[in-house]
């Protein structure tokens, strides 16, 4: 006899349009936050978010979006997703997509693009004279993968590729377009499971040059460790931490990692470059093994590769860690360069090494007095500007005040400029993830949305973002997301009336005589009080003598709301209130 068949029912898919399929999807992923402005290329996808989870921020700039999205994946090492309309709205996002894609931070952008039957026809807000729905062109140098949806049962397929490719490897921000007729078809389908696209583990580096490394520097007498953003994004803070003290050799972080290692550790000394400590250039460029981690040396972490002002290499000997192959090797040569994930490889690294030598001791040890000499050499030039209660105050002295009254946990952010050019060298850090600053695009106005990102992504932890006047009304605007959204964030506005770095620059370059229109007239200048009142900041004040600083701050931060401090500073600092340590080269006209 024969058995009888019995037949399997697969349960049934559901039936998605494509703006719940997005919505669904996020969930999936874990994503809290979609942040956007409302568009007719967007109404479709919106729609479905009124029944999902993920809570919708809305800005007031499609760039500021993109910032937001920026600010909380360096603060939480998660991504969030961005929606935009058609068009202006979508173009909008290029400079903070920029800005995420050269610093490696990852997030989803979706833009609403011509119905798909009408692709070509140049419709309201279409890009089509090289090709129909050309928007996706655009997108292509800024992102790692843009995708162009045209049928909405490909949708669940290109959102899984779509995290895949901003979350694996070298992270980065990922594009996707979606039609307006895709994003209201509907289809039967069934969303993927995030974890069955992910690898689940972490790539280590090849044991034979691991080991080559290790040799290195245990036989090191000069050893120096450079983490890079690489770093931060792999959350190796641990693994440095060990490393170094392992070895006890100095730990000269790039601007994109500051915070890997606490400021007030022994073996800090600061940073490499321009803008560097004297401590950071003086040991990075007499160190003979470089261990350099997610690193990319870049022209001002370098002092724009001028032999020994922050790096000699040769002769130094560099170990160049990185999980993007291209850039081991790309600006220096190496000793050794191994392709792998930052944190597991440093692991890998001290494994190897205890088995070699013992851990280095700090008793009769030169090395270390060395270090110590020089940091306490640099500090004490940092201790003199932030002591001085000159009025107009200066930025080191803003900041200084700014350092008294924050907590070990609380977060500052910066963007381009002065502000930056300052608390990045100065202004120590304790934990990871509490700098956020953007790095190699230099982007102004990136602090004051990126701030808000960086709250929502840390709402126990005081978020302070330290703007310049040129800067902070570069993107002011969201403060008042800031306000609708109830978001607690502080903006330490350093007013010193100009664009004073470019003016500095023209100055150092060509003269004051050629400066051309870098002041800002006091009689026109922004009043940053009214602005503050118009966009409904509960506590805002402006100060002009350094000694009233401490307290206005300290009620800004305890204040329950967005708040705004104005900090009246010098005006006519030479070196853009920064301590120039290294160089940066700048192509000067040929007359």
């Amino acid at each position: 006899m024969f058995n009888k068949r019995v037949p399997v029912y697969r349960n049934e898919m559901p039936r998605l349009n494509g703006g719940e399929i997005i919505a669904n999807y996020l969930e999936k992923e874990g994503v809290e936050y979609l942040v956007g402005i409302p568009g007719h290329g967007s109404t479709n996808l919106l729609d479905a978010f009124n029944d999902s989870d993920v809570e919708v921020i809305q800005p007031r700039h499609e760039q500021g979006a993109t910032h937001l999205a920026d600010g909380y994946a360096r603060a939480s090492g998660d991504p969030m997703a961005v929606f935009t309309s058609i068009g202006p709205g979508a173009t909008n996002t290029v400079t903070g997509a920029a800005t995420a894609y050269v610093d490696s931070i990852p997030m989803i952008i979706f833009t609403g693009a011509p119905q798909t039957h009408e692709y070509g026809e140049g419709i309201l807000q279409e890009i089509e004279r090289q090709k129909p729905g050309d928007f996706p062109s655009v997108m292509e140098p800024v992102t790692k993968r843009s995708f162009k949806v045209d049928d909405v049962e490909r949708l669940p397929r290109v959102l899984r590729r779509a995290f895949q490719i901003a979350l694996s490897g070298r992270p980065g921000p990922v594009h996707v377009d979606v039609p307006m007729d895709v994003q209201g078809a509907a289809a039967d389908v069934e969303l993927p499971e995030p974890t069955q696209s992910r690898p689940h583990s972490r790539p280590g580096g090849d044991p034979r040059t691991v080991s080559d490394a290790a040799e290195l520097l245990a036989e090191a007498e000069r050893p120096v460790i450079v983490p890079g953003g690489g770093t931060m994004l792999a959350e190796a803070w641990d693994e440095v931490r060990d490393l170094a003290e392992y070895l006890q050799a100095p730990v000269i972080p790039t601007f994109q990692s500051k915070g890997i290692i606490p400021e007030d550790h022994d073996l800090f000394v600061g940073y490499a470059g321009w803008i560097g400590s004297t401590a950071g250039n003086e040991l990075a460029s007499n160190a003979d093994v470089i261990l350099a981690v997610g690193c990319r040396f870049t022209d001002l972490h370098t002092s724009s590769f001028e032999e020994g002002v922050s790096f000699e290499i040769p002769p130094s000997k560099l170990i160049h860690v990185d999980i993007d192959p291209q850039e081991i090797g790309k600006n220096y040569p190496v000793e050794v360069g191994i392709q792998g994930d930052a944190r597991v490889v440093t692991r890998q690294i001290t494994e190897e090494i205890e088995e070699h030598i013992d851990p280095v001791s700090t008793e009769d040890n030169v090395y270390y007095e060395e270090i110590q000499e020089r940091w306490d050499e640099w500090q004490e030039m940092v201790d003199e500007r932030w002591e001085d209660d000159s009025v107009p105050m200066s930025i080191s002295r803003a900041v200084a005040s700014l350092r008294d009254v924050l907590p070990r946990n609380g977060v500052v952010v910066t963007s381009a400029g002065q502000p930056q050019e300052t608390v990045n060298p100065e202004f120590p850090v304790y934990e990871p993830r509490t700098n956020i600053s953007c790095g190699g695009f230099s982007t102004m106005g990136f602090g004051v949305s990126a701030a808000i990102g960086a709250k929502l992504a840390k709402p126990d932890a005081p978020v302070v973002d330290v703007e310049g006047d040129g800067s902070f009304t570069m993107c002011s605007q969201e403060v008042a997301c800031a306000v609708q959204h109830d978001i607690d964030v502080t903006y330490l506005v350093v007013n010193n009336h100009g664009w004073k770095s470019i003016r500095n620059l023209q100055v150092s370059k060509y003269g004051w005589d050629r400066v051309l229109d870098t002041e800002f007239d006091p009689e026109t200048d922004v009043d940053f009080m009214a602005m503050a009142d118009s966009y409904n900041v509960g506590y805002a004040e402006r100060v002009v003598k350094p000694e009233n600083l401490d307290s206005a701050l300290e009620e800004a931060i305890a204040y329950d709301g967005p708040a705004i401090v104005e900090a009246v500073v010098e005006p006519d600092n030479e070196d853009s209130g920064a301590i120039i340590t290294g160089e940066w080269d700048l192509a000067d006209l040929e007359t």
